[in-house]
């Protein structure tokens, strides 16, 4: 794996993967990939279609089994657990599609996103993430299948942190919103990593996640192709070329 800067073997990395295999059926889709997210970083998976970025992602949450490999969540190594038991430890995922329910209120999602706190405590919870994310603050009695797709994110994403987790993974987040308001929930995943959670996230619009990223990771046919400071790849002329179209 080509690397834009040295790693520091000091840096606490709450989440590593080691050589991880899966895939599905009898394909291989992602084939040796090492990653981290290091303490108090948002970090972003980028590469072409079909490179294994969000398999990587739900093999990390469970969803995929690993077929080799380690996943160290706070050093202890967690492949293959199920997602019930991974959200006990602190993590936290939100997919690209099926991250609501759209029949249901939006105060009601976020209590439901909060079943593993003490009922007591869910309120309490669901409205300091209201107040993380205004836009939903006037929309909390309406049922989610009237909201825009971008107050469908930033609920998806409020659901997800009800449980408090220490890291959150995004698959696509972006997906299908405008410039406008992709920016806009850039900024909160910034918000978010700021209030002392982790991130990492699978996007496809690479230019816009780097900007609001501190390191990035290059897949590319299951594999590692690079690794590096998120400013160094958005200044580097031939992965612009290559992977942001610049």
């Amino acid at each position: 794996m080509a690397r834009l800067e040295e790693s520091d073997p000091q840096r606490d990395a709450p989440l590593r993967v080691r050589k991880l295999v899966t895939g599905y059926g009898a394909a291989r889709i992602v084939d040796e990939v090492d990653l981290e997210v290091g303490s108090g970083e948002v970090v972003v998976l980028i590469g072409p279609n079909g490179a294994g970025k969000s398999t990587v992602i739900k093999s990390i949450v469970g969803l995929v089994p690993p077929w080799q490999g380690e996943v160290l969540l706070g050093g202890d190594d967690v492949a293959g657990l199920p997602p019930e038991r991974l959200a006990r430890r602190g993590l936290a995922y939100v997919p690209q599609v099926a991250n609501v329910f759209a029949g249901m209120h939006v105060f009601d999602n976020l209590l439901l996103g909060g079943h593993l706190l003490p009922r007591r405590q869910r309120r309490a919870r669901a409205e300091e993430l209201l107040a993380l994310f205004p836009a939903l603050v006037p929309k909390r009695r309406q049922k989610v299948a009237e909201l825009s797709g971008g107050q469908r994110q930033m609920l998806a994403m409020a659901r997800a942190l009800m449980t408090e987790p220490k890291l959150l993974l995004l698959d696509e987040p972006t997906a299908a919103l405008s410039p406008k308001l992709a920016e806009e929930l850039m900024e909160h995943v910034r918000e978010i990593n700021r209030g002392g959670v982790e991130v990492l996230m699978v996007e496809q619009n690479a230019e816009l996640a780097l900007r609001f990223s501190d390191r990035a990771y290059v897949l590319a046919n299951g594999r590692n192709e690079f690794e590096g400071r998120a400013t160094e790849i958005l200044d580097d002329d031939e992965m612009s070329r290559v992977f942001l179209g610049a």
